[in-house]
């Protein structure tokens, strides 16, 4: 089912990166992403707030980029290229929750995305990158 759900976030994905192509700010392609996703029939959240605990207190937050069926975190770059910072940004908030599958993408020159799965403290990282 996740891996069906991911399909369709990344065909949407590169439908707004075709649309919009390179240079545009994050929140232009975050609000693109969030329109496309919903014509598409599927459920997100932009901008959701999400607790960081350390030792049973929270010790901050931060702001999801997207949530999708509660169950995808989507962080959004538009950078040259994504970074080993990018993707640990992007581990971290999956730790943070219950949620498990994140996407990382990249409206750069080139489009770029990384899938992370943390499950039981064990990452994976799958990469795709087009030119």
């Amino acid at each position: 089912m996740q891996e069906h759900l991911t399909s369709r976030i990344i065909k949407a994905y590169y439908t707004v990166y075709n649309k919009l192509g390179y240079g545009f700010l994050e929140k232009v392609y975050e609000n693109a992403l969030v329109l496309e996703l919903r014509r598409n029939g599927i459920s997100c959240k932009p901008q959701q707030q999400v607790k960081v605990f350390y030792c049973d207190t929270q010790v901050g937050f931060y702001m999801a980029d997207i949530i999708v069926e509660n169950s995808i975190i989507i962080e959004i770059k538009a950078a040259e290229s994504l970074c080993e910072q990018h993707e640990y940004q992007l581990i971290n908030y999956l730790r943070a929750t219950e949620i498990e599958i994140g996407l990382l993408l990249n409206f750069g020159k080139s489009p770029q995305l990384k899938r992370k799965i943390v499950t039981n403290k064990v990452i994976e990282t799958i990469e795709e990158n087009r030119e």
